[in-house]
């Protein structure tokens, strides 16, 4: 069942996005590769932000079609159960190519809702 709060939910992704693109904007790929501590925290927010778009369910593509939500929800069961195989510089790219479009539209989306 989808969330009753998709305007929270909305906005956890919006924060969560907002921390890591503060934590890495200035970051190349080799200090985000070296840097355990922000690789773990970009990690934690990713897995909040999954969690969020599996709380937001189907309304999720309602909200802000375009966006690959199936991947964003499945990304989180990889996080929790084969964390092991994830790949850092995979991490890196979604972080800086596809974090900022996503936002862009849960921004939109929340104007909407609003």
């Amino acid at each position: 069942m989808p969330s009753s709060k998709p305007a929270r939910r909305l906005q956890d992704i919006i924060d969560n996005i907002a921390w890591i693109l503060d934590d890495v904007g200035a970051m190349s790929e080799s200090d985000f590769l070296s840097n355990r501590t922000v690789q773990d925290a970009t990690l934690f927010r990713l897995l909040r932000i999954s969690e969020s778009a599996v709380k937001l369910g189907d309304l999720a593509g309602d909200l802000a079609p375009g966006q690959p939500w199936a991947q964003i929800r499945g990304f989180g069961n990889v996080l929790r159960h084969d964390y092991d195989s994830v790949a850092l510089p995979q991490v890196w790219v979604i972080a800086k190519r596809d974090l900022p479009s996503l936002m862009a539209s849960c921004r939109e989306a929340l104007a909407k809702l609003r």
